[in-house]
């Protein structure tokens, strides 16, 4: 996953520290710290003076009988060591008295102690000092003092000192030094939200203690504080739970894996793991240590899959069950009609509560189909029960699942703690005290904050970090789809325009999330996670008119070598070339452009080769108006990076001036109109690249004037199926001209029907010819389905999806 050219580039780019010489045992005499840190300081205002110098005889001080400020000491002098080869000693901090008495007694027989020769040390400076108790209303600010005695870092808390000490050794350079020199400066700096969190899977595929201890030194690394924990699935059950062993015993493993994206082809490795309540108790004290709370997640009452196949009773039909082999949403879930559903849930959440302190449970609350519970007898009596109906849009079901959020939500305000839920949970109605993790776009967030409830923002479209990185799949390892690279994280803004100043209050912060389906193995994990959790961390901690993305990359570049130093495996799209493809409707051409994080030459082709040093140098931005198979390489010390590509196919269409008579999905709506003639194609069905445009519940009617009367006889329209995620080819297509844009004639039309009985997935091409026709402007629409009868969604609008229209 990593380049092989990688750490030459982090040599090239990373050059910002400066070493002065090197001893004749390749030890760097000296460098120089950098306050540019990922995420960014508020405010840094350097000072004139002579610097603070780190050597060996500098000490670490923190407030006498203060256990969290001794820790954070530690992990100072841990982490100064591991990032330029410097380990301070680590003190309690003494009085001027303390400190003069132990300098004189250094005179005395026997005076030689560990900690008076420190307090010596520190009377004569060359300290960083850590103290808390910075008056600010954010817990988490800190203040960092330079000059050339001593750094002083304050806190309004042990937390922020901790995020403090983040900023330090993100500061220093990597490598082993003699010394490094801090130049005088005042930062001041707080948290933009008050939850910084992101979400590791580890039900879809397992990672053992050791890695999730490494996962959390990735987030301390990032200023994070909150780490949610989903620890329940379908595919396999991860928490020890004593009153209910079998979670663990069947629970906890499945009897092979699917193949790919649910091929019906399965391995037979036995995959599985848990972990025991010590397991679990240690890996909460470890986060803890590093002011990082984890919130677990029990997803109920779907997503019960493991669970059912080892206590069928708790299921609608009894069984038998299984534990899930492939990927998906299930209509097994758990039975609200039965009572002894709910001793089960209370039973599991008093056991997690005694192991996670967190005021807030995950209980999940998302894709629980209604299936089962439309045809239980007990689930039926209930509803009778209770008196639900059908109302507001939601069904009866919507309502069960409402009050079953509402019977766990008040069995754990009992024992004072809170829930949150994904946005689903806003079906039906509201649990009265519930917080929402809104992932199905910014509206569930919207709703809930305009409801007076607290919201964490999480929306795919920026914080899934299970989707590709890259355009350019191909050379990827296997994701579930999408696509959110790393400038798309970084623009992010959590708190909409659209809310009050009141209700923006209720937006707690944002998350990323990361579901392992197609994620085996700690290193792709990391390889998923890196870097976008630097972008999604300054998303989390700058405030918005702070934020300049060409600034970030760069500040980012100089982490890269930490991440070496931790052994993490990360993604390096950011050292290939970075193109710029535009449609220009004024001179009907494709304008391109070329560049890279550290300027390096690029070298392209137009007719398919593989670029090198002989090809065309890039310059400047250039056009092109016809066929190409474009190729593009950067350089760097004789290394290339990653080849870029892509097709531009031409049509008599391209470039020209196209408008939308239909609005698409506001979600899938991407460049717009004019993506449909850029004579750029989607490489494959990723519908989430920003190559295809989507609609549902609309035809796409789009209006293209050929700027002068044009003969033409064919139409190409490409349509992305993907039925797993109820997107269907389309039911018919139609061709119309017009002269003067206001009276159209039928030209050529295509109906489409549908053989499929089961999901499929491909790009389809419709092509229609016709007799050769002369007009200025073209009506193309393209109308989408209804989802067929085999299909979950059975009667709802299907999706379409179209990159490109050609006419010719």
């Amino acid at each position: 996953m990593k380049n092989h050219y990688l750490s030459i580039i982090v040599l090239l780019i990373a050059g910002a520290f400066l070493t002065i010489s090197c001893d004749g045992q390749g030890n760097k005499n000296s460098g120089i710290a950098d306050y540019n840190t990922v995420p960014l300081p508020n405010e840094i205002a350097i000072a004139e003076g002579e610097p603070f110098v780190l050597s060996k005889s500098t000490l670490v001080t923190y407030p006498a009988g203060n256990e969290k400020m001794q820790r954070n000491a530690e992990f100072l002098a841990e982490f100064l060591e591991l990032s330029c080869g410097i380990r301070p000693d680590v003190a309690a901090e003494t009085s001027e008295a303390e400190a003069g008495e132990a300098e004189a007694g250094k005179t005395g027989a026997g005076k030689t102690e560990t900690g008076k020769t420190e307090a010596t040390k520190a009377a004569k400076g060359n300290t960083i000092v850590l103290s808390v108790g910075l008056q600010h209303e954010n817990p988490e600010a800190y203040r960092i003092e330079v000059n050339a005695q001593s750094i002083r870092v304050d806190g309004a808390s042990e937390a922020a000192v901790f995020f403090a000490i983040q900023t330090l050794r993100k500061a220093t350079p990597v490598g082993n030094y003699r010394s490094v020199n801090f130049a005088p400066v005042t930062i001041n700096d707080a948290p933009r939200f008050g939850h910084r969190g992101m979400m590791l899977d580890v039900s879809r595929h397992f990672q053992p203690v050791s890695f999730v201890k490494k996962f959390i030194d990735l987030l301390a690394l990032h200023n994070l504080n909150r780490f949610h924990w989903h620890l329940t699935e379908d595919q396999g059950w991860r928490i020890e739970i004593e009153s209910y062993p079998k979670l663990t015993e069947i629970g906890a493993y499945r009897n092979g894996t699917v193949i790919g994206r649910n091929t019906g082809e399965y391995d037979t490795i036995r995959h599985g793991g848990f972990y025991t309540k010590e397991e679990l108790k240690e890996v909460v004290a470890y986060a803890a240590e590093r002011y990082i709370t984890i919130i677990p997640e029990v997803d109920l009452p779907g997503h019960m899959l493991a669970a059912l196949a080892a206590y069928p009773e708790l299921g609608c039909t009894g069984g038998p069950y299984e534990v899930a082999r492939e990927w998906g949403v299930f209509e097994d879930v758990l039975c609200p009609g039965n009572e002894a559903t709910f001793t089960f849930l209370e039973a599991v959440l008093t056991e997690v509560m005694e192991i996670f302190p967190s005021e807030y449970i995950h209980i999940g609350g998302d894709e629980a189909p209604k299936v089962r519970w439309e045809k239980c007898p007990r689930c039926q009596a209930r509803i009778k029960e209770l008196k639900l109906r059908d109302r507001d849009g939601h069904t009866a079901e919507h309502y069960l699942q409402s009050y079953v959020t509402a019977r766990v939500e008040k069995f754990l305000n009992e024992y004072g703690r809170r829930i949150i839920g994904w946005d689903e949970i806003l079906e039906g109605e509201l649990a009265p005290n519930a917080t929402v993790m809104s992932w199905r776009g910014m509206g569930g967030g919207i709703q809930a904050a305009q409801m007076g409830h607290d919201v964490i923002m999480t929306p795919t479209t920026y914080c899934y970090f299970d989707y590709y990185q890259s355009r350019d799949t191909g050379q990827e390892p296997l994701a579930i789809g999408g696509y959110v690279p790393l400038s798309l994280v970084y623009s992010f803004d959590p708190v909409p325009e659209t809310l009050t100043e009141e209700e923006r209050t209720h937006i707690l912060g944002a998350q990323a999330n990361l579901w392992t389906e197609y994620i085996k193995t700690p290193e792709h994990v990391e390889y998923m996670t890196l870097p976008r959790l630097a972008a999604m961390c300054e998303v989390q901690w700058l405030q918005p008119e702070k934020k300049d993305y060409d600034q970030f990359l760069e500040r980012l570049a100089r982490l890269f070598p930490l991440y070496d130093k931790m052994g993490y495996n990360y993604a390096t799209h950011l050292f290939n070339v970075d193109a710029k493809l535009t449609a220009n409707f004024n001179t009907n051409a494709l304008d391109v452009e070329f560049s890279t994080i550290d300027n390096a030459p690029v070298y392209y082709t137009l007719d398919g080769t593989e670029p090198n040093k002989s090809s065309l140098p890039y310059k400047h931005k250039f056009s092109i108006s016809e066929d190409a198979e474009l190729r593009a390489v950067a350089l760097r010390e004789g290394k290339e990076s990653r080849v870029f590509s892509e097709t531009i196919q031409v049509s008599k269409s391209s470039f020209k001036p196209i408008e939308l008579l239909t609005s698409p999905d506001p979600n899938y709506t991407y460049g717009g109109a004019g993506m449909l003639v850029d004579a750029l194609q989607g490489q494959n069905t990723n519908y989430r690249t920003g190559r295809w445009i989507g609609f549902q519940g609309n035809d796409l009617v789009a209006v293209i004037d050929m700027l002068q009367p044009t003969e033409l006889s064919s139409l190409t329209v490409r349509n992305a199926v993907v039925t797993g995620d109820w997107i269907f080819d389309a039911s018919r297509i139609a061709l119309e001209a017009s002269e003067d844009g206001t009276t159209y004639t039928l030209v050529a039309e295509e109906t489409i029907a549908d053989e499929h009985s089961d999901h499929w997935a491909d790009i389809v091409v419709h092509s229609l010819s016709f007799d050769p026709t002369t007009a200025r402007y073209f009506k193309v629409t393209v109308q989408p389905t209804l989802m067929p009868k085999w299909h979950p969604g059975s009667g709802k609008n299907a999706f379409i999806f179209v990159d490109e229209i050609q006419l010719n």
